[in-house]
């Protein structure tokens, strides 16, 4: 008998998933550790892996549908082994058919949706195959006059997303418009009917100067949206208020050097451990924290969680948004460890293959804009943690030196964003000059 595979549970918070995309297709032969879809959750897009040597019998549900925790995605076995019985969908249970529908054509009764398309024909019904559920049983209904091809879920999602039904290239029969039409093939965008237009004389004498603009509709993934509820929820709920502080980025710069050099000098790899500026400032973190407890900090309904470790967050950008790996136990970490770490869980989220319990458990998160030239920015709090560090650009400027005078120099800005629930103003400010202290002498870190 062919075993089936499942929607795995692949978050804590996770009710359902989207499969994104298929890498293996019916009748491929797959083995033990090949992957076998790509699945969006409510975290991030993760890879699904096969455990079965065999053939890719069946797939259950198609590209850009969701499925609940524990429903059959796949089936493999050896070629021609029996699939075992599945639980009856609500694609082939008998449908209700409303016959008040003034455009709808005069059904009576319960029917099958099988019945259903013999009775009003092959070009007037069409039923999806793998629906499982009210969002994915798109039955559509025959075209009346003046009225758009589209599914009711295609007419729900539209609804709910404000988009113009009769601008969208319907792929279902007869050009209805179908869910998929409004996931985007690539999941990115929606297609969109070409409107008539005078030319614009200017953009045909400089193709370059509409730049990258774009009329479509992108559909909101699961990623974005929890990061919408989130952030939502962050600045609506949480009492934020803003620190910040100018520190002299020189020394930071200075000991990243000149730690590289030495564990190029102790390796004979041709790709050494290179420690970044984000590492410095984790590490720094992390030893800053060990001395300021109220920032390691959760609010919770019976009193003020202190938690007894430092797991660190930081942000990763991604091709849907934006994740939150943790690097756990920090306090008690290495640099090197903190460095080789912080690689291992960038690589894995930008692979898809990071998991649940890698985002999970933060206490503290530090979010760095630099590298893409921002001065200064203030995060928004990641719950439940008490404070998030937000870090600019090392810049060259003028300063003033130990003697007086003016000279160059190169500084960076710190923001800090807390709970005042949780952290008073006097203990942020604490917070935020040891931490500057340690960026700006790195050494005494060492004790």
């Amino acid at each position: 008998m062919a075993s089936i595979i499942e929607m795995p549970k692949l978050s804590d918070t996770m009710s359902v998933g989207t499969v994104v995309k298929w890498h293996k297709k019916k009748g491929d032969t797959v083995s033990n550790g090949d992957v076998l879809a790509e699945i969006e959750t409510d975290k991030a897009t993760m890879e699904l892996e096969n455990f079965d040597d065999g053939v890719l019998l069946e797939v259950f549900v198609s590209e850009g549908d969701e499925a609940p925790i524990g429903s059959p995605l796949a089936a493999v076995g050896e070629v021609d082994e029996d699939i075992p019985e599945l639980p009856a969908t609500k694609s082939t249970e008998s449908i209700p058919i409303d016959s008040s529908a003034k455009d709808d054509p005069p059904v009576q009764g319960t029917v099958s949706s099988r019945e259903m398309a013999k009775e009003l024909g092959d070009d007037e019904v069409w039923v999806s195959g793998n629906a499982d559920d009210d969002e994915r049983n798109d039955i559509l209904q025959p075209l009346a006059k003046g009225r758009i091809l589209a599914s009711p879920l295609a007419k729900k999602i539209a609804k709910d997303q404000n988009i113009d039904l009769s601008l969208v290239i319907g792929s279902g029969p007869n050009g209805r418009v179908i869910k998929k039409d409004l996931l985007g093939h690539d999941r990115h965008e929606v297609s969109i009917k070409h409107e008539t237009q005078p030319v614009d004389v200017r953009s045909l004498e400089n193709p370059s100067s509409i730049g990258n603009l774009t009329k479509k509709i992108v559909p909101i993934s699961k990623m974005r949206s929890v990061i919408a509820s989130r952030l939502l929820h962050s600045k609506t709920t949480i009492p934020h208020f803003y620190l910040q502080k100018e520190i002299n980025s020189q020394p930071l710069l200075i000991a990243r050097q000149v730690i590289n050099e030495k564990l190029k000098a102790r390796t004979k790899s041709e790709n050494p451990l290179r420690v970044t500026i984000n590492d410095l400032i984790l590490k720094a973190c992390a030893e800053t924290i060990k001395w300021i407890p109220e920032i390691n900090t959760s609010w919770e309904e019976n009193g003020i969680q202190f938690h007894g470790n430092v797991n660190l967050a930081f942000g990763v950008a991604v091709e849907d948004g934006l994740v939150t790996p943790v690097i756990k136990n920090a306090e008690s970490l290495l640099l090197t460890e903190v460095s080789l770490q912080s690689k291992t869980l960038i690589e894995k989220a930008r692979s898809k293959k990071i998991t649940a319990e890698e985002m999970s458990g933060s206490t503290f998160t530090v979010t760095n804009l630099g590298m893409y030239g921002v001065d200064f920015f203030s995060g928004i709090i990641n719950p439940p943690n008490a404070a998030i560090l937000s870090v600019g650009a090392s810049v060259k400027k003028p300063v003033v030196n130990e003697a007086g005078g003016i000279g160059p120099g190169e500084t960076m800005m710190l923001g800090l964003s807390c709970d005042h629930r949780l952290v008073d103003g006097a203990v942020g400010a604490q917070f935020l000059k040891m931490l500057a202290d340690n960026l700006q002498c790195p050494s005494s870190m060492l004790v």
